[in-house]
């Protein structure tokens, strides 16, 4: 073994001294590999007085120096032997034994020799290192950068980039394990890049490619080739450590933009502003996070969407060597030289510090939107099939951007930004026209499973990468996947029947975050269940997590026209029965109570620009009642359109128009009629009574007062309103359009009116009255029928509650009053979502034929779920929340159950609860741990099989 070591330590010697003293034989290579074995021979310290014999101020590692001291050409006989006064010799090895022997035992070996020992070997140290210095300037620095530059590290600034981005309130750019950048389009951001050498300008090539989806292309912008490029030497600081990667985490912040004068820019779109240090970087392995490139290994090989697919050569974007450009071949710009400045990619160089690089990249306001992959692509002039690869970890998001004015969602107004855009709670209107009720929603766009969750979902829509940027395209892949039809792609089942067994009641839900969250962990199964307000709360979560202003909209008494007649038609028998289907089992029409759909602001080039243009607000619908180019998708229509009664205009117009401008027509069986029925009249004939959002400007968490009416935006009031029956007609492609029935045309001198009923709380009977009025001088014989049931809020029957009819005169010039008593009895066990009530009224005059028919619907009333905190809550320490409200019901409360949430508070939860007993106060308790300072809002629910919605919210305010 000591043969062995011999023989390496006399070869490592012999080509140290030939490469020394005048390069030898084996030239600059041989030199680097005798300072590369050099360098890997590191002994032990020996200390004298806690100093290292061989101290250098400034450096730490301590090399052998034996080597060097004997003349050029001698032959190492004997073996390198330790320096200092604790060197063990060993008898009988060395023609100097006696001197090693008197150096060791001689009444002379004082202190003074040995610190003078001592000294000699730091002094021919430091010679050796002066020596090594000057070997190392003989040395062309291309030797040691013939391979491409290697990533080491990578940071995005995920949080100093998102203060510019207004995306800060992103969860997943405030993850402290592993943080996601959220970009908007039309901006610049910052990241850098740490290499394993200084890079370079003469003949290293650095590409930064962004890739989208599967298969990024070029052509189709979902594949960005940006290339480096110096159009001025950089200020370099040559620094033995790293910039980056000194200690545990970086030594420098992120650069700011005005302080160095080594910035490099191509393009001139606004500034950035100065941002605050990074507290640590990450460095991990390859199992999903970001790797390190020391050593000289080979990559694990791995797809990679810079090359192309097959088994082909890579195709490498050659630069023309210049002083401080590079080629721009086969990038973006080049392919596609009719692109606006303002539209394309640009890299440049923000700042270089040693080997460190920070790059601004700057988003055009088309780029398209969703996740992006960013890879760093590195090589070396000339060397073609030299080149490193290496995948950037973090997932880039990149969203609409609203706040710039090259963005088609661009929204001018910053307060209705801050609603449309940032406010993550709302309200859902349901209720009916007359009554209309808000239900708090927690939207939770920031949360970290919505845009993993909407990124996945337009996946699975089928919708182009390249077509992304559309935010029309969007839109309407966003209105096909919220709701899950036959094809199980979707991301909610739809049902109406009230039989949720199976899965959850759509009263159930608070917010959209529970259900993306099951939605994700379920790998994508459809959640059941939800109905359209749920759908809408959705829509409005995906829409603004994606940075497209979005609003939810309910439109009161809407009509689903489903054999494109413009009309809800109904139909019933001589007895006032309904008639399901029609007469020929063809008709399927209905008239919801209430339908939410959503309002999103962008504006149409694709449409005429003609006036103001049909930008805007854009009717977007997740409840689509029929299929639109094969698949169950509605919108966006432009409102401006709908409002004009232009429904020749793209999307899905037509059907919008119809939904709030049908007419609503009841026919009953008549034998003297020539097609067996008459039409009836009625006092309301128009669907679209009452369109409605929230108030941006009020928050109202008790009340209603922050209902805002937009029937105005939506149907003109002034007169100016389309002919029906024209609209109609270019809806079918005539110019005029002839009515397929006739109405009843004697005179009517009887009038009758069906009367609105007050607030009637849940439990409590009720009164449903018609008053009748003869206004001939004849008496009238009338047949009145008088019904009420209870309905589902899309106006299906569920069970019939109570009917009253009879034939009566009505004296000359005489007033009679029709009532209907119902008590809690008879409706209790009736009941179904919402707790709607259905009044029909029907009259038929035996005298004139005139026959008039009539419906009101109105919810019942249910008690307020109270939210409070048991003392004030501080983040970061438990805190109780208390839950409670009065049973209104004489019976138990079986399978109870509560659900809240709150950002910042509480994620979604469901909490199982006793039995309730009759009347009883119920009050529930729960810890919660605030994360975050301000005004949270708290949404909860109670349900049981007795009762359910009943619902409440709150503004808890949690201190510092």
């Amino acid at each position: 073994m000591a043969a062995v070591e011999k023989s390496s330590v006399d070869k490592m010697s012999s080509s140290m001294t030939s490469s020394i003293t005048g390069m030898g034989l084996g030239g600059i290579t041989g030199l680097a590999t005798a300072l590369n074995a050099l360098s890997c021979h590191c002994e032990q310290q020996i200390t004298i007085g806690g100093m290292p014999t061989n101290y250098v101020p400034g450096l730490s590692a301590n090399y052998n120096i034996s080597s060097f001291c004997q003349r050029p050409g001698q032959t190492r006989r004997w073996p390198m032997q330790r320096a200092g006064p604790t060197a063990q010799f060993r008898v009988g090895r060395s023609p100097s034994t006696g001197l090693q022997r008197r150096l060791k035992y001689s009444p002379r070996n004082s202190p003074n020799t040995q610190y003078s020992h001592t000294l000699i070997c730091k002094l021919a140290d430091q010679n050796e290192r002066r020596r090594r210095q000057d070997a190392m300037e003989l040395i062309s620095q291309s030797f040691y950068s013939q391979l491409p530059l290697k990533v080491e590290l990578t940071e995005f600034y995920s949080r100093d980039n998102s203060k510019e981005h207004h995306t800060e309130l992103y969860d997943l750019v405030n993850d402290n394990v592993f943080p996601n950048p959220v970009l908007r389009r039309g901006q610049k951001f910052l990241f850098a890049v740490r290499f394993d050498r200084i890079s370079d300008k003469q003949l290293d090539i650095i590409h930064v490619v962004l890739c989208c989806g599967p298969k990024p292309s070029v052509t189709k912008g979902t594949r960005i080739v940006l290339p480096v490029q110096w159009v001025s030497p950089p200020t370099i600081f040559h620094h033995p450590r790293d910039v980056i990667g000194s200690g545990i985490g970086m030594s420098v912040g992120l650069p700011r933009m005005q302080c160095d004068v080594s910035t490099i820019t191509t393009t001139a779109v606004g500034t950035t502003a100065s941002m605050s240090p990074v507290s640590s970087v990450r460095e991990t392995n390859n199992y999903n996070v970001r790797r390190s490139s020391f050593g000289n290994d080979p990559p694990t090989v791995q797809p990679s969407p810079l090359s192309p697919h097959g088994a082909v050569d890579r195709p490498i974007l050659n630069a023309t060597p210049s002083a401080y450009g590079r080629s721009q071949q086969g990038s973006v710009q080049n392919l596609t030289p009719s692109i606006p400045e303002s539209e394309k990619w640009d890299i440049s160089i923000h700042r270089q510090d040693g080997n460190t690089i920070t790059f601004q990249v700057t988003i055009p306001p088309t780029a398209p939107v969703g996740l992006w992959n960013c890879w760093i692509q590195t090589s070396r002039l000339g060397q073609r099939d030299n080149r490193h690869d290496y995948k950037c970890d973090e997932d880039i998001y990149i969203i609409f951007n609203p706040w710039s004015r090259e963005d088609t969602v661009y929204m001018e107004n910053e307060e209705s930004r801050k609603e449309y855009v940032l406010n993550d709670q709302g309200k859902l209107w349901c209720g009916t026209w007359h009554q209309p009720i808000g239900r708090k929603w927690i939207f939770g766009q920031f949360d970290d499973v919505v845009l993993p969750a909407a990124t996945y979902l337009l996946e699975r829509s089928g919708l182009e990468h390249s077509d992304r940027g559309n935010p029309v395209r969007i839109c309407r892949a966003i209105s096909s996947m919220i709701n899950a039809n036959s094809d199980d792609d979707g991301l909610m089942v739809g049902r109406y029947d009230g039989e949720y067994k199976d899965g959850v009641a759509p009263h159930a839900w608070t917010g959209s975050v529970a259900i993306l969250e099951r939605f994700l962990t379920d790998g994508g199964r459809p959640v059941e269940y939800g109905q359209c307000w749920v759908f809408s709360g959705l829509v409005v979560t995906i829409c603004r997590a994606l940075g497209i202003p979005c609003r939810s909209v309910t439109n009161y008494v809407s009509a689903q026209d489903t054999n494109g007649t413009f009309t809800v038609d109904k139909f019933f028998d001589k007895e006032g029965n309904l008639v399901p289907n029609g007469p020929d089992e063809d008709c399927y029409d209905s008239c919801w109570n209430f339908h939410a759909w959503n309002d999103v602001w962008m504006q149409r080039p694709d449409l005429p620009q003609e006036f103001l243009g049909y930008g805007g607000w854009q009717i977007i619908d997740a409840t689509p009642q029929e299929e639109a180019d094969a698949v169950f998708q509605c919108g966006p229509a432009s409102l401006e359109a709908v409002r004009r009664g232009e429904v020749g205009f793209n999307y899905d117009t037509a059907f919008v128009y119809s939904e709030l401008n049908s007419q609503l027509c009841h026919f009953q069986e008549e034998d003297d009629s020539d097609w067996g029925f008459i039409k009836m009249a009625s006092n309301q004939q128009q669907v679209g009574r009452k369109i409605v959002t929230k108030n941006p400007n009020i928050e109202d968490e008790e009340g209603d007062s922050d209902l805002l009416e937009i029937t105005q935006e939506y149907k003109p009031t002034n007169g100016s309103a389309p002919d029906r029956m024209s609209v109609i007609a270019s809806s079918r492609g005539f110019q005029r359009l002839q009515q397929s029935h006739e109405s009843n045309q004697s005179d009517d001198d009887v009038t009758f009116d069906l009367m609105d009923i007050e607030t009637v709380p849940y439990g409590q009977p009720f009164d449903c009255s018609m008053n009748i009025q003869n206004k001939s001088t004849e008496d009238r014989t009338i047949l009145c029928i008088l019904t009420a049931s209870s309905c589902y809020y899309t106006g299906a029957i569920a069970s019939r509650l109570r009917r009253a009819q009879g034939e009566f005169i009505v004296r000359a010039g005489q007033r009679e009053i029709l009532k209907l008593h119902v008590t809690s009895q008879e409706y209790m066990d009736k009941l179904v979502d919402h707790s709607m009530i259905k009044i029909h009224a029907m009259a038929y005059v035996k005298q004139t034929r005139q026959a008039w028919s009539e419906e009101d619907d109105f919810p019942l009333h249910k008690p307020k779920l109270q939210i409070q905190t048991r003392g004030p809550l501080t983040v970061g320490q438990d805190g109780t929340l208390v839950f409670s409200f009065q049973n209104p019901l004489t019976v138990h409360l079986t399978d109870c159950y509560f659900s809240f949430e709150g950002p910042g508070i509480q994620r979604p939860r469901q909490a199982r609860f006793r039995d309730v007993k009759p009347g009883e106060l119920v009050t529930y308790q729960d810890k919660v741990l605030p994360r975050r300072e301000g005004d949270i809002h708290v949404v909860a629910t109670f349900s049981s099989r007795q009762i359910d919605e009943i619902f409440g919210s709150a503004v808890i305010i949690v201190k510092g």
